[in-house]
C-alpha cells in the first residue's frame, strides 16, 4: 500500500485531478520582462505583470508587444468576416462600427488590436490580435445590424472564427 503524502495544508495530496495548460500562446512571452518595458512601435507599457497604455518611464527596457509581433508576422487570433446583400451599401457604417468596437476594447487591453480589414469583391475580412475582439466585434455587428452571426473557436489554437451575414 502507498503512503499517502500529506499537501502544505496537512491534508492528504490529492491525486485525482491532472491539471495542466491546455493553452499554448506561441506569442506570449516565455521569460518574464524586465519592468518596466515599452514596445517601440505602439507604445503600450509593460508594468507589474500585464500591459497597459501610459507614458513611457524613462529607463524603461524596449520589447515587442504581443499585439505588435502579431502584426508584423500577420498571425491574427480572430477573423471576423462580413458578407450579404446588405454590405454593399452599408459599408462604411459597419467599418465605422467596427472601428469604435475596436477603441473601446484597445482603451482597456492594449494588446487587441484590428490588424487589417481587407475589402474583397463580396466580402469584408477583419483579422485581429485577440479573439475577444473578433468576439466583440460579431456582437457589436449584430446588435446594431441584426443579421446573422455565426462564432467557431478552435480551441487548440485559441483562434476565432466569427461570420456575420445580412
Amino acid at each position: 500500500m502507498k503512503a499517502k503524502t500529506a499537501a502544505a495544508s496537512g491534508r492528504p495530496a490529492r491525486r485525482d485531478r491532472d491539471v495542466r495548460e491546455y493553452e499554448h500562446d506561441t506569442y506570449k512571452t516565455k521569460r518574464k520582462l524586465k519592468e518596466p518595458t515599452a514596445c517601440p512601435q505602439c507604445g503600450a507599457v509593460f508594468h507589474r505583470g500585464r500591459w497597459s497604455w501610459g507614458p513611457k518611464p524613462e529607463n524603461a527596457h524596449e520589447a515587442l508587444c504581443p499585439a505588435c509581433q502579431r502584426i508584423e508576422d500577420k498571425y491574427p487570433k480572430g477573423l471576423v468576416t462580413l458578407m450579404g446583400p446588405y454590405l454593399p451599401s452599408h459599408e462604411h457604417e459597419l467599418v465605422g462600427l467596427i472601428r469604435n468596437a475596436e477603441a473601446s476594447e484597445k482603451e482597456e487591453h492594449p494588446l487587441s488590436r484590428i490588424m487589417a480589414i481587407e475589402k474583397k469583391k463580396d466580402k469584408v475580412v477583419i483579422s485581429t490580435t485577440d479573439s475577444h475582439l473578433a468576439r466583440r466585434i460579431g456582437s457589436a455587428l449584430k446588435d446594431a445590424h441584426q443579421g446573422e452571426l455565426d462564432v467557431h473557436y478552435n480551441k487548440a489554437e485559441d483562434f476565432v472564427r466569427v461570420q456575420w451575414t445580412r
